[in-house]
């Protein structure tokens, strides 16, 4: 049996003008893995989304691999859900940052408050009570998220591949081999750490989790790169 190895991306900045790049801490973990993964892969192919945390957590993995990787293939179907939305969706006002700024600062651990409004945004989106709100509904993310990857799959023909996306494909990815509800997908997804890996075995269409999100490659080098958000 061949293996995808799903790769969620490094820390991504988070409080900055531009979310989508990778912090100095994501760019660290994704050396680290690369460094983890050089003498267990040989991947035959790279596929990630088209955002640029996955595409420099590619990068980074490279730098760390130390010999030449395939190079990434995009493949917009494992992108994220449009996270500023479904949060927005929740708290309108917060389209303002400064507004959601003040908010935050109001509590004692903001990164804590943020982080529980962010659960209760995507249980909201997920609920399917209101999907005239939202541009991309939790269905409709779930159908593109497993076409890219069978698609990957059919593309791979046994060969083993690396994926780098987001933690929203991989719980999805997850939830449809585990045959899990959405309440526990979304529970997935709320522990998946950076740079953590999952893997899948397959053989032709057959299809099955071995790993869910090891992180022990972070834990080795340095416990404080473990991050999750």
């Amino acid at each position: 049996m061949a293996t995808v190895y799903l790769v969620r991306h490094g820390q991504a900045s988070f409080g900055k003008a531009n979310y989508d790049q990778l912090s100095p801490t994501g760019w660290e973990q994704g050396r680290v893995l690369g460094r983890w993964l050089a003498d267990k892969v040989t991947p035959a192919a790279i596929f990630g989304g088209n955002q640029e945390r996955h595409r420099e957590t590619v990068e980074a993995i490279a730098t760390g691999f130390g010999t030449r990787l395939p190079d990434m293939q995009v493949a917009p179907g494992f992108n994220e859900f449009d996270h500023t939305s479904v949060l927005t969706c929740y708290r309108p006002e917060w389209r303002d940052r400064e507004i959601m700024a003040r908010d935050l600062a109001a509590f004692p651990k903001p990164a804590r408050a943020f982080q529980e409004a962010f659960v209760q945004a995507v249980r909201r989106w997920a609920s399917g009570e209101h999907d005239h709100d939202y541009e991309e509904t939790w269905p409709d993310f779930k159908a593109r998220v497993l076409k890219a990857f069978d698609d990957m799959i059919e593309y791979a023909d046994g060969g083993d591949v690396l994926v780098a996306t987001s933690g929203g494909p991989i719980s999805v990815i997850c939830q449809h081999l585990l045959a899990l509800d959405d309440r526990r997908a979304l529970g997935l997804n709320e522990v998946i750490a950076n740079t953590s890996v999952s893997r899948v075995l397959y053989s032709g269409p057959r299809c099955s989790l071995s790993v869910f999100n090891n992180y022990s490659h972070l834990e080795a080098e340095d416990p404080a790169l473990v991050t999750f958000r």
